[in-house]
């Protein structure tokens, strides 16, 4: 039986999510379908705090849209938004980038380096680590400038300057593995790879990898919240429309 892994980009910029289909896509385990969505309404670029919280309901709508209709879900946005929220709100796995692509890090090295297009992203990463509980095992952020352009082309615009970011966070931080932070940077991960010493994750394949294998091993779950996921369908429609 064909299971499905639904895989939602929580801001709303079509060409990420276009990105992101194409790199969850080329990692598809057989017998699997995948759906990628963009978020219903929010932002086009999550790069602060302000941004996540916003883009924690919208998340969560995506997935209430499709309640029944996807064996696992993927949150491709590093931060993972909404993802602790809908742990305990569906009956499937839910996991996001974030928290897939720290742990892989972890079973392929001791000590990974997150690179990314923008420092403003840091805070909330940080935050992310200390919530997995993996703050000691990361060696260090590498990050660009403030970045205004077109989501969609931020890897292209930003290719080199990723490069020698992964190269500075293998030779100055001492990491073992290196992750492509960002949901706008998915599919990058294979490019770079020839010129990367190291392991260099994508953390949308590992979503997406993950999300397969937990299918497998626990297809159904209680949610740990009682309380109905229309109420939240309810409170959503009735905030955001």
């Amino acid at each position: 039986m064909l299971r499905r892994i639904l895989v939602v980009n929580s801001n709303t910029t079509d060409s990420v999510t276009a990105r992101i289909a194409l790199a969850a896509e080329a990692v598809r385990p057989e017998g699997f379908a995948i759906e990628t969505v963009s978020a219903p309404f929010g932002l086009p670029l999550i790069v602060t705090r302000a941004d996540w919280m916003v883009a924690g309901p919208a998340t969560v709508a995506a997935l209430a849209a499709r309640r029944g209709m996807f064996d696992a879900a993927v949150v491709a946005c590093f931060g993972d938004p909404g993802v602790e929220a809908a742990k305990e709100m569906f009956d499937v796995p839910v996991i996001g980038i974030s928290e897939a692509a720290f742990h892989a890090a972890c079973l392929l090295g001791r000590r990974f380096g997150i690179v990314s297009f923008t420092a403003a992203l840091r805070p909330m990463f940080e935050d992310c680590l200390e919530r997995a509980g993996l703050a000691s095992r990361c060696a260090g952020f590498r990050m660009g400038p403030a970045f205004s352009g077109d989501p969609g082309r931020v890897a292209e615009e930003r290719r080199e300057m990723i490069l020698t970011l992964c190269r500075e966070s293998i030779e100055q931080d001492g990491a073992e593995v290196v992750i492509l932070a960002g949901g706008p940077l998915a599919g990058l991960a294979p490019l770079l790879a020839p010129d990367v010493p190291v392991p260099l994750l994508d953390g949308t394949a590992a979503g997406v990898r993950l999300a397969a294998a937990l299918a497998g091993l626990a297809p159904t779950q209680r949610p740990r919240r009682s309380r109905p996921l229309a109420g939240y369908e309810a409170s959503l429609t009735s905030l955001y429309g």
